[in-house]
């Protein structure tokens, strides 16, 4: 089982705090290029220091943006092997999913069918409203974007999946030994870290509602399956998706996608849709693929005592 693979008399709960120091820790180290890029640009062409996200954002080409920021999730990502080998003595499969070995399958099935979800949400509001979008497709910029994406996005998310999803998941499991507690304390979490995005800013708190209930999702698929595989899939369709179809001038990432939306944001039911009727589809769609039994023991029932090796 999926939240046993980490229950070990060793795994104390302050374990899982200094891990996550380190994670944090780890990614700051990788946040050095970036940071080292607007210096040496401030410097060069003598213009002010960016006292603002937004400004080192738009100091360099997208694509160049996209590859800096980036950085520090493969910088985050080796924080999570080592925690999860030398602090906690598990192996990454055991953080990853209950199953011999990685579902591959699982994780495109979960990428092809989220990537088709959204181009279609895509096309439908475009048709409403052609008007709100612009065809700002170049080339040789979005084959660019296309190979700096599909190899650093997923690296991206599944970094953030296995924080949530994997490690602290399972932290918070050796802390309550229940699963509700876990679901719920990583769904917040998750939500929160979004605090900051512009959107938040342009659309108000109503948008928390999306981010908290994509973490719940993605914690109910991970603890129905028993591991983490389409979570991951999903996850990665989602960011690279929306990279590459549609960027607008007031999201965390600007691109050298296919179209720009002109719409000044708002947040109604397009926030809230996703949360109450997509995402009960795909779970629709999952537990008759996976054949999911047993959901109130699988999602808020007690954790057994038993320790399993990892």
């Amino acid at each position: 089982m999926f939240l046993e693979q980490g229950i070990k008399p060793e795994n104390k709960f302050w374990k899982y705090l200094l891990g996550s120091l380190f994670i944090i820790s780890a990614s700051f180290v990788g946040q050095i290029p970036i940071t080292a890029a607007v210096f040496y640009k401030t410097y060069a062409e003598h213009i002010a220091f960016p006292t603002t996200n937004e400004g080192v954002m738009k100091m360099f080409e997208s694509n160049i943006t996209l590859f800096l920021v980036m950085i520090s999730f493969i910088f985050a990502f080796a924080g999570i092997y080592f925690v999860v080998k030398y602090i906690h003595h598990q192996t990454l499969l055991s953080v990853t999913t209950s199953r011999p070995k990685v579902d591959w399958k699982r994780i495109w099935f979960s990428f092809f069918v989220w990537a088709f979800f959204s181009v279609l949400s895509f096309l439908f509001v475009y048709l409403r409203a052609p008007e709100q979008f612009v065809l700002q497709f170049k080339l040789v910029p979005f084959l660019i974007l296309v190979v700096v994406g599909t190899i650093l996005i997923p690296i991206q998310t599944s970094t953030e999946e296995y924080v949530f999803r994997g490690y602290l998941m399972q932290g918070f499991a050796n802390l309550s030994r229940n699963r509700w507690f876990p679901l719920l304390m990583t769904s917040l979490i998750f939500g929160s870290m979004h605090w900051t995005n512009p959107e938040v800013a342009k659309m108000g708190n109503i948008i928390m509602i999306y981010y908290i209930g994509t973490g719940l999702f993605l914690g109910v698929i991970t603890l129905m399956d028993e591991g983490m595989e389409l979570a991951l899939g999903f996850h990665a369709a989602n960011n690279l998706v929306g990279a590459l179809l549609v960027t607008s001038d007031w999201t965390v990432f600007q691109t050298h996608s296919i179209f720009k939306d002109l719409s000044e944001p708002s947040a109604g039911i397009d926030v809230i849709l996703p949360v109450v009727i997509v995402y009960p589809i795909l779970l629709f769609i999952f537990s008759k693929k996976y054949g999911w039994k047993n959901w109130k023991e699988k999602l808020t029932g007690k954790i057994s005592n038993v320790e399993l090796k990892a």
